[in-house]
């Protein structure tokens, strides 16, 4: 099993380097400002058309968001962040993992224990590359995030596996101001540490 496991990951590898070579990027960089800069508010979301993802997005996150690219492994922007806060979609920004459920999984990617929202992400089965894997979406936006397996650590099990392409991150101190205010509690008095402690 665990073969098969790094079999399918290192497809995923392969197939990130083509796709970002494709793109024509080859270092990470930090995202641009997404359609929806202010907060987040189900209500007043519009979806953007195409002209705009296009127009609004790298090469590489419209890819990743609209055609489920994959980026490469340990070259790109949030992998190895540690500083706390929450990442949103780069399109919609919705709320869709914290600081606090990330964990270093040795793939190169960003990894989370669970959703900060459960109700933000939708799961699909993707049967490409000859294997079977469950797809993450964001609900609103659509973006393709990546995948989500079941070999994560307690308390879940379960491993996120994300695209920082298709994610943006809005550290702590830039909750309030970002319009994500309701999230301040979950941080405490941790909340301006790189190192932050499991959420119960």
């Amino acid at each position: 099993m665990k073969k098969t496991r790094h079999w399918v990951l290192g497809i995923g590898a392969v197939l990130g380097l083509v796709a970002s070579a494709a793109a024509g990027e080859t270092s990470p960089k930090s995202p641009p400002s997404p359609t929806n800069a202010r907060g987040w508010n189900p209500q007043t979301f519009t979806q953007p058309s195409d002209a705009d993802l296009r127009r609004n997005l790298t090469p590489l996150q419209y890819d990743v968001t609209q055609h489920a690219a994959t980026e490469r492994p340990f070259n790109n922007a949030y992998w190895d962040n540690e500083k706390a806060g929450i990442y949103v979609d780069v399109i919609s920004g919705e709320p869709l993992f914290s600081s606090l459920d990330k964990f270093d999984s040795g793939t190169g990617w960003p990894s989370f224990t669970r959703p900060l929202v459960p109700a933000n992400v939708r799961e699909i089965e993707d049967r490409q590359f000859f294997s079977v894997r469950t797809e993450v979406r964001s609900v609103h936006a659509n973006s393709h995030l990546g995948h989500v397996f079941d070999d994560g650590p307690p308390p879940t099990g379960n491993r996120w596996c994300m695209n920082s392409a298709a994610l943006r991150f809005v550290p702590v101190d830039r909750l309030a101001e970002a319009g994500y205010a309701q999230y301040l509690p979950l941080f405490g008095s941790q909340a301006t540490e790189p190192h932050a402690a499991p959420r119960p």
